[in-house]
């Protein structure tokens, strides 16, 4: 018991020490100095107030008295005491009434009361018990008694107390055990998002440079395909023109051949080749435009460039699937400024969003196909928001909207979406780190706002705030 003696004396609001002379728990080497406790004890007879102040004050305790209910309930609120000694029966308002007031408030109902009575009628103490008394004291007083009773409810007041602090030491142990276990988190998902970009750039990297040379060659020789081509077209032109009688096999491979359609649509042909090459280019400066992979640091972007671009990298998800019509994509752009930010990290968080946005479309179109009576739906909205605080101060905020008309999300399941690894999807279908890092991108590092708005069945719209200073306006 030493061990646990020495950590209570540790949190000590009464100056308990090790003394031969004070009043002590059994068994424990805590002890009470009367000098640190008021008592408050109430009687409307005189003689029982100098009596017991007599025997309280020799103690060494503090006293004060009150010789009636009302009365004492205002002492109480002039200067609160440790203990209450309360006459059971006085008249206007006896002691069961007072002590029913005092249990029914918070701030003075662990103030542990005794009642003094003359009455040793079981019915009498069962009440006094039930109101909340912790024990009773019968007339007439002996010193001896009421010292012991007093100094028991008092020590174990103390000790009551000194745990409960010690449990909120504890409980305070575990908010910062908890902090420092989600900065652990959020450093795990900054380094999970680092290797992911890096992989990313890598990857990206190598595409293009494993495309770029083809395409370099695709381009350059498809204007000396169609030069070369003419040329032959104007050979055989040529060829028509001096024998307009060609041999029974000439015309007999000119029409296996289907010359004249060869004719007519070799300038199609031309014009796709030249358009799928600048497709490729196109999508390849976008992708080199989205890493962004010289540009770590912040920088002035255009959001609704930036959706469009990462609209088209995702077209393929937006197409026709086996499982539904391909999905509409509704834009409602409101005048943005260009806003100083992580441009590559926002545009990771929009893509998460986006992406969550298409597979909640997917997954309601496999599983509840009947409900979709409109088509799959994604809406994107932007627009500028200025608020102001309590301060009267004004903030202005880029807002982003992306909806869809998905299956939704469940009410218990919504507080709990943007936590690290938390996924509804099957084992190793889903990291649960998408919207996670949304959320980090947002909230963590442009100090914004991500929200959602969703109902199972009806869809889901989160809510994208990004700050930005009257200079970008």
């Amino acid at each position: 018991m030493n061990g646990f003696a020495d950590e209570l004396n540790s949190y000590n609001p009464y100056n308990i020490g090790i003394s031969a002379n004070r009043s002590c728990l059994p068994g424990e080497n805590f002890c009470l100095n009367p000098n640190n406790f008021l008592i408050l004890v109430v009687d409307d007879n005189n003689q029982n107030l100098q009596l017991i102040g007599d025997i309280l004050e020799e103690a060494g305790y503090e006293t004060t008295f009150a010789m009636s209910g009302k009365r004492a309930f205002d002492r109480i609120q002039t200067a609160q005491p440790d203990l209450i000694l309360l006459d059971l029966m006085m008249p206007v308002m006896d002691g069961l009434e007072l002590c029913t007031q005092l249990k029914a408030n918070p701030v003075y109902r662990s103030i542990p009361i005794i009642f003094l009575t003359a009455s040793t009628e079981k019915d009498d103490l069962v009440k006094a018990f039930k109101r909340g008394a912790v024990d009773y004291i019968t007339k007439p007083f002996r010193a001896e008694e009421v010292l012991t009773r007093i100094e028991n409810q008092l020590l174990l007041r103390m000790q009551a107390q000194q745990l409960q602090q010690l449990a909120q030491q504890e409980q305070e142990k575990a908010i910062q055990l908890e902090a420092t276990l989600q900065e652990l988190k959020q450093t795990q998902i900054k380094l999970i998002q680092a290797e992911k970009m890096s992989s990313l750039n890598q990857t990206i990297a190598g595409i293009a440079h494993e495309i770029n040379n083809p395409m370099s060659f695709i381009s350059g020789n498809l204007d000396y395909v169609g030069r070369y081509f003419q040329s032959l077209l104007s050979l055989v032109e040529l060829y028509q023109e001096t024998y307009p009688n060609p041999t029974p096999e000439i015309l007999q491979h000119q029409e296996e051949i289907d010359l004249n359609f060869i004719v007519e649509d070799w300038e199609n042909l031309m014009q796709s080749m030249k358009h799928g090459a600048n497709r490729i280019s196109q999508l390849m400066l976008l992708l080199r435009r989205f890493s962004r992979l010289d540009e770590a640091e912040i920088k002035s972007t255009d959001i609704n460039q930036d959706i469009d671009n990462i609209l088209t990298i995702l077209q393929k998800k937006l197409k026709i699937s086996e499982h539904r019509p391909p999905i509409q994509v509704i834009k409602a752009y409101g005048e943005l400024p260009r806003i100083t930010c992580y441009a590559s990290q926002l545009n990771q968080a929009l893509v998460n969003l986006l992406n969550n946005a298409i597979e909640a479309l997917d997954e309601k179109a496999q599983t509840q196909r009947h409900m979709f009576q409109e088509p799959p739906t994604i809406k994107i909205t932007t627009d500028v928001v200025c608020r102001q605080d309590t301060s009267l101060a004004t903030s202005n905020f880029i807002l982003i909207k992306i909806a869809d008309n998905g299956c939704g999300i469940f009410p218990e399941i919504q507080p709990k979406i943007f936590d690290p690894f938390f996924t509804t999807k099957p084992v190793g279908s889903g990291t649960g780190l998408g919207l996670a890092i949304s959320y980090q991108i947002v909230v963590k590092s442009h100090k914004g706002n991500l929200s959602c708005v969703s109902a199972p069945g009806e869809g889901t719209q989160m809510i994208v705030e990004i700050p930005f200073s009257d200079a970008n306006w």
